[in-house]
C-alpha cells in the first residue's frame, strides 16, 4: 500500500512539473511607459493568436489608449480572461480564475507598449545594458547583442511578437477601429 501511495505521489509531482512554465532565459526590462507617450488616442479590436510550445490559443482583445489611461480587455470563447488598466503609475488587473498564472498583466502591458509605443519612448525606458533597434519592418530588444524580444510588422494591421526570453509568440491582427501606430 505504501508503494502505491508513493507511486501516486510521484505521478502527481511529475504532472505538476509538466505544467510549470520554465524560468525565462533572461528577465526583460519593465517599460511602464506613460499612456500619453503613445502620442495619439487609439481604440482597436484585435484578434490574438498565442503560441507557447505546442499550445496555441486564439483570443479577442479590445484596446483603448488615451492620454490618461491604457485599457485592455482580453476574452477567450466569449469569457473575460483579463482586464488591465494602466494610468502611468498603477496597473490594475482583473483575472479570470481559469487564466494560467504565467499570463502576467505586467508582461502583457510591456509587450503592448513595446509593440505600439514610439521607439524613442521605449529606448528612454530601458536600462543602460539594453538596446532597441527599429528599421520600420522589425523592432528588436537586445542585451549584449542578443535579441530577446522581436516585433515584425507583417502587413498593415498585422504584427508578430516573439518573446525569445520566455519562449512564446503572439500574432496581433487589428480587425476594427484605427490601425495600430
Amino acid at each position: 500500500m505504501r508503494r502505491l501511495i508513493a507511486l501516486w505521489g510521484i505521478l502527481c509531482l511529475l504532472a505538476a512539473c509538466a505544467h510549470r512554465v520554465p524560468a525565462p532565459a533572461v528577465e526583460l526590462p519593465a517599460l511602464r511607459l506613460a499612456p500619453a507617450a503613445l502620442g495619439a488616442p487609439l481604440a482597436v479590436q484585435q484578434r490574438l493568436h498565442f503560441e507557447f510550445g505546442k499550445q496555441q490559443r486564439d483570443l479577442d482583445a479590445l484596446l483603448e489608449v488615451d492620454a490618461q489611461e491604457v485599457r485592455l480587455a482580453v476574452q477567450a470563447l466569449g469569457q473575460s480572461g483579463v482586464r488591465l488598466q494602466w494610468d502611468g503609475r498603477e496597473l490594475r488587473q482583473q483575472r479570470a480564475p481559469w487564466l494560467p498564472a504565467a499570463v502576467r498583466g505586467e508582461r502583457v502591458l510591456d509587450d503592448l507598449q513595446f509593440a505600439l509605443w514610439p521607439v524613442d519612448a521605449v529606448r528612454d525606458a530601458l536600462p543602460a545594458d539594453w538596446r532597441v533597434e527599429d528599421d520600420g519592418h522589425e523592432r528588436r530588444l537586445s542585451q549584449a547583442g542578443t535579441p530577446w524580444l522581436v516585433l515584425t510588422r507583417e502587413s498593415p494591421g498585422r504584427l508578430r511578437l516573439r518573446n525569445l526570453a520566455e519562449g512564446y509568440a503572439l500574432e496581433i491582427q487589428t480587425v476594427g477601429g484605427a490601425q495600430t501606430p
